[in-house]
């Protein structure tokens, strides 16, 4: 099933891609891994979530703001590839909640994302994960997620060698030969 038709299965509308605020971009590309930077639960035209997991937020309000999270991630991830089916897998991510210093259900909060992740892309979607507490996020916002994934290659296949016989040493060129030199004239006296 493709991607688009399983987030309507879903219910899932994703927002506008978040533009970068600052001097970095979404995403960069090594090779087939795609790199994308930290995104947090602000969804464009609504107020940025600020505060602190254990203190302003509950568990269950946090990991819905990680699953906020990661549709922000989709839709950057969609507005850097153009098709959410070139994804051949999520590998990474990186979950960091702002929380109060006793706080310890980190994994649950991020959790949100992970879980979205599966059920949009199934096992493609299963990945490699740190969910770590932070004393702050920027802004404030109580979850910030990066995420690392593997894309299909669109590069196009490398040519076929061909086979071509080895080319023949050009002769050097032949010497001319020495000017004769001139013989002196005499001189009548």
């Amino acid at each position: 099933m493709k991607v688009e038709e399983r987030l309507k299965e879903l219910g899932i509308e994703l927002p506008e891609a978040t533009t970068p605020m600052g001097s970095y971009v979404n995403a960069v590309r090594t090779g087939n891994l795609l790199f994308m930077a930290g995104k947090g639960p602000g969804l464009p035209g609504k107020p940025l979530p600020v505060g602190k997991v254990g203190r302003d937020f509950s568990l269950e309000q946090a990991n819905r703001l990680a699953r906020d999270t990661g549709l922000s991630i989709l839709a950057a991830l969609k507005a850097e590839l153009g098709d959410l089916d070139r994804v051949k897998r999520i590998v990474k991510v990186l979950g960091m909640v702002n929380a109060t210093s006793e706080y310890g259900s980190q994994p649950e909060v991020i959790n949100g994302c992970s879980d979205l992740f599966v059920e949009v892309f199934g096992e493609k979607g299963r990945h490699a994960r740190s969910a770590v507490g932070m004393g702050s996020l920027p802004r404030g916002i109580p979850v910030e997620i990066e995420v690392i994934v593997e894309i299909e290659d669109d590069a196009p296949p490398p040519r076929a060698a061909v086979a071509r016989p080895a080319a023949k040493p050009k002769a050097a060129p032949k010497a001319k030969p020495a000017p004769k030199a001139k013989a002196a004239k005499k001189k009548k006296i």
